[in-house]
């Protein structure tokens, strides 16, 4: 009856879809991607990949791979902000619009880096192909079906065959125009579109000259009569210009030649220099999300669920990290450790998230272009928190209901819903970050004190089937802090313990010992994981 059977299908291979199949892999869960191009992405799109979204490579065993992409030391690029002129040949007197935190030593072990989506896109794939992925290119979705029991889906290769695939889930990373999306029915909330721009991708070997090396993550010049952002994140040719248009004065993609863009270039950098245009792409600015990330056993990722103007660079980053969300929950279900309640805390977690951060897009979009109102300026949060201190609330979490998605200010410090500091460690002769020990399991970490919360721990989750390990730190424990007192960054005594998340977030947290650690546990890792409390 069916062609294919599969535990996940995935719609969709960007940066989201690949990070699905890949996430899901390494997990042992099997998958298929349809993407209906016929290769990976082949311009340098989301160029920007932050340091959380390192993270989650390094915790997959690809972020050596990733790395390896940077072309010289990206970072100095994201040191020098965002910033404006007149014409690009102005830019001694550059004004600085933005100066935002991105990382930092005793934030992450990783730091935010650039390189093309055209790049990475192809690591994605061998490594998610290694993991055990179908990848079908020029494949596109059809139709779908969803029951009790599964999805049955309908694809198409570009030959006009068709094919039926049988799965558990359907994962929707399928973009902004989300055929998932639109056959669910899904509405979406927010301001529609804010603005139109085309990309143009082109080289100017004089713009080196007239740059004069200034490193910015974006630089916008306001000479051609509309601002224009400017950026090379990727490393390498071609630049990347994005004029904005106006559909309501009558002007659309079509009217920009590449004779008119080549004119634009160059009025914005204040000299007739050499131009060649190599491709232009017409997008919108939008601020969208769906009123669901889950529909029964469909979901929505990326920019499916969530679009927002690219101020910011939270796009591909927040749909990575939505793909890491979901397929630890995917895995932990089909694995028969996780319960259908645990995938609800998909939508409870990533789309409060989703709408959060496509606000801080849209207060960005206005202070660049100089229409921010006061209260846009209180709003506004540094990039350090949206990208690595933000914090979920759901089923999951034991953390209060009125906390805040994102607080003004960095606060790491162990709380339940929030990733879990980093801290360099030696174990044995291995130099290793907290980070580094959260990927497919539970983890308990706890104090020199502790040891009672670890043998709780171990017997409530094998009582439930869920995977777990607990480590002791402390200075002559088996993980040894070398920078600073786990005492002090976790916000626990010598007695207390802290309950991970295979994601590296904090699910529970206590600072001090318990009389009955093994009743506290039973309620926290079971609700952890899904299931309903019991006594053990």
């Amino acid at each position: 009856m069916y062609d294919v059977r599969i535990p996940v299908l995935i719609i969709g291979g960007g940066p989201v879809g690949l990070a699905t199949a890949l996430f899901s892999g390494r997990r042992g869960v099997r998958t298929m991607l349809l993407e209906k191009r016929d290769s990976t992405s082949t311009l340098p799109r989301a160029p920007g990949l932050q340091a959380r979204t390192m993270e989650l490579f390094r915790a997959a065993g690809l972020g050596a791979d990733i790395r390896a992409l940077e072309m010289g030391d990206s970072h100095a690029y994201f040191e020098g902000g965002i910033i404006k002129v007149n014409t690009f040949a102005d830019i001694d007197n550059a004004e600085l619009l933005e100066a935002p935190s991105l990382d930092g030593p005793t934030v992450s072990p990783e730091r935010v880096m650039g390189c093309g989506q055209d790049r990475y896109e192809k690591v994605l794939v061998a490594k998610a192909q290694e993991a055990g992925t179908d990848i079908r290119f020029g494949t596109r979705l059809i139709s779908f079906e969803q029951d009790a029991d599964g999805v049955t889906a309908i694809a198409e290769e570009d030959s006009g065959k068709r094919f039926t695939i049988r799965a558990d889930y359907l994962v929707g990373a399928d973009g902004a125009g989300s055929l998932t999306r639109e056959a669910l029915g899904v509405p979406r909330s927010g301001r529609g579109t804010v603005f139109n721009a085309l990309s143009i991708y082109f080289r100017a070997p004089e713009l080196e000259v007239l740059l004069k090396d200034r490193k910015f993550i974006l630089c916008y010049a306001s000479a051609s009569g509309t601002l224009m952002g400017l950026s090379r994140l990727h490393g390498c040719d071609p630049w990347l210009a994005a004029p904005i248009y106006f559909p309501e004065k009558g002007e659309k993609p079509e009217d920009y030649t590449d004779e008119r863009c080549i004119d634009i270039v160059r009025r914005s950098a204040g000299k007739d220099i050499d131009v060649e245009i190599m491709d232009k792409v017409p997008w919108r600015g939008a601020q969208l999300v769906s009123d669901t990330f889950r529909v029964g056993r469909v979901f929505l990722a990326g920019d499916a669920a969530h679009v927002h103007p690219p101020a910011g660079g939270f796009g591909a980053n927040t749909g990575i990290h939505d793909a890491h969300n979901l397929s630890w929950k995917l895995a932990a279900v089909l694995q028969g450790w996780g319960t259908d309640t645990l995938l609800d805390t998909y939508d409870a977690e990533r789309r409060p998230l989703g709408k959060a951060m496509s606000e801080q897009a849209l207060v960005r979009n206005r202070i660049r272009h100089g229409y921010a109102t006061d209260q846009d300026k209180a709003d506004f949060v540094d990039d350090v928190v949206i990208t690595l201190g933000y914090r979920y609330r759901s089923s999951s979490v034991s953390a209060p209901a009125d906390a805040k998605v994102l607080s003004p200010d960095l606060e790491l410090t162990g709380e339940p819903g929030t990733r879990a500091p980093h801290l360099w460690l030696r174990r044995g002769d291995e130099e290793i970050s907290t980070i580094d020990l959260f990927w497919d399991s539970y983890v308990l970490l706890h104090g020199p004190d502790g040891a009672d919360w670890a043998q709780a721990a171990t017997k409530v989750a094998e009582k439930l089937g869920i995977p777990l390990r607990t480590h002791a730190v402390g200075a002559d424990q088996e993980l040894r802090p070398t920078d600073r007192e786990w005492t002090d960054v976790y916000g626990v005594g010598p007695g207390g313990a802290v309950l991970v998340r295979p994601d590296a977030f904090v699910a529970w947290r206590s600072a001090e010992s318990a009389d009955d650690p093994t009743a506290v546990l039973s309620d926290v890792i079971a609700r952890a994981a899904g299931h309903v409390p019991t006594t053990v």
